[in-house]
């Protein structure tokens, strides 16, 4: 069993559809960037800065910022967005007012795993 990091077990990392779009437009740097601090969320799912709610969070990174929420309970970190500093708000009003629909979704996920 891998290091579970102080949270007692390994987090898993799932993308939400808008966040797929948003990550095949950045550089192939800027992927990678990406794809290493999902890899550090697994062990560390409460790094970033909290939006309000201990499990809404974002990571800053060359200008844009990485929208994600952490369900404790699952052990999952669900990416929701990435996003700029133009849009920032409105994206995370719009994530606010859809909590509940990215719970549901990300049910629906792991009923497929």
């Amino acid at each position: 069993m891998p290091w579970s990091g102080r949270w007692g077990k390994m987090f898993r990392v799932f993308r939400n559809e808008w966040y797929e779009q948003k990550l095949r437009k950045l550089s192939s740097f800027e992927q990678m960037r990406v794809e290493k601090f999902e890899q550090e969320l697994k062990e560390s799912p409460f790094s970033g800065r909290p939006l309000g709610y201990t499990f809404f969070r974002e990571k800053k990174f060359d200008g844009k910022r990485l929208l994600f929420l952490v369900y404790d309970k699952h052990k999952v970190v669900f990416l929701i967005t990435i996003t700029d500093k133009k849009a920032q708000q409105e994206d995370i009003e719009f994530i606010r007012n859809n909590f509940q629909e990215y719970g549901e979704e990300l049910l629906q996920l792991l009923g497929k795993i």
